[in-house]
Order: structure tokens, then sequence, then C-alpha cells
């Protein structure tokens, strides 16, 4: 096989893996196992496909697939009051799952990249409720100790029950092997 060929055909997984991990998250955040009063929710393992395809592809093909399920994301269902609050809700908040790619190739790498990725999501979802919605916070409540426990209720709970499933020793290989698989 060529250069050109086989540089053709891993764009090509590299191309449809992220298709399907985007089509997969969509699918997933529709599935809300529990809705916050204001705004959030656990999902079905929503950005596990996203955490995943930078784990499977690297940062670069991550970070892309994050931004467009953030984008469907925001079509499906978004809330905008202001456009920078669209730009670090819907477009950052999401990009930065694909950072699960920093750590491919190390030792309990998807475990790791998904600790990092659901960190940075949280990050982003504390500085949006502290900026655009502070208006929220209880009486008497600092506006900034509100987003952080308010979205930790949330983005949390999914948290633990992803780490818990990715850690289980058949889903784990699973996703061992399919790395392997795109690699060759």
């Amino acid at each position: 096989m060529s250069n050109t060929t086989k540089t053709s055909t891993n764009y090509t997984k590299a191309l449809t893996t992220t298709a399907l991990m985007i089509a997969l998250g969509t699918i997933l955040s529709q599935i809300k196992i529990f809705q916050m009063p204001q705004g959030g929710s656990v999902t079905l393992f929503s950005m596990l496909p996203i955490v995943l395809l930078g784990y499977l592809l690297g940062t670069r093909w991550g970070i892309l697939g994050g931004t467009i399920h953030g984008l469907l994301d925001l079509m499906f269902g978004g809330f905008v009051i202001h456009p920078a609050q669209l730009f670090i809700d819907y477009i950052l908040a999401f990009a930065v799952l694909g950072l699960s790619g920093i750590t491919r190739n190390k030792k309990h790498g998807l475990t790791l990249g998904y600790l990092i990725a659901i960190t940075g999501r949280y990050i982003f979802a504390v500085l949006s409720g502290y900026i655009f919605f502070s208006s929220y916070a209880p009486e008497n409540f600092n506006a900034l100790t509100w987003s952080l426990w308010y979205n930790l209720t949330y983005i949390g709970a999914e948290a633990v029950l992803t780490i818990i499933l990715i850690n289980i020793s058949p889903i784990r290989n699973m996703f061992n092997r399919l790395r392997s698989t795109l690699d060759n």
C-alpha cells in the first residue's frame, strides 16, 4: 500500500470515527437521567464519546469533535443569553473534552484523559455560571460558591458514573482494542 493510500485510509477512518462519536454523544445527551432546575443534567454518558475520540485519535480530533458536539448541543436545546456565554458554554466547554488525547499514550490514559477533560468542562461551566447566571444564586449566597456547587452536582455525578464504567475491565479492554485497530 502506498503512503498516499495509507494516509487517505487513515484520514477516512479518523473522519468516520469522529462523525460516529459526535452522533453518539449527541444522541446520549438527549437521554437525561436527571435534569437540574436551572440548566445542566446528568446524561447517559454523553461526554464519553468525545473524550473517547481524543483518546482514540488524539487531541486535535477530540477538540474538533467536541466543538461540533457543543454546537449540536446548542441546536438541540441550548440556552443563550449572551454571545460570550454561547462561546464558553457550547464551544469551549465541549472542545475541552478533546484534551483527553493528551494522555492517550500513558498508563491509564483514558481515565487520566477523562479526568483532565471533565475538569476543563467543569471549569467552563463554573465560569459561565459565575459570570452569566449569578442572579440564580440563593439570596445571601456567594455567586462563585453557588456556581462551584451547582455545577459539581451534575458534572460530578456523571463523572463518577463514567469513571466507574470506563474502568470495568471488559469495557476498558474494548476501548484499548478499538484504539489499536484505529492506530493500524
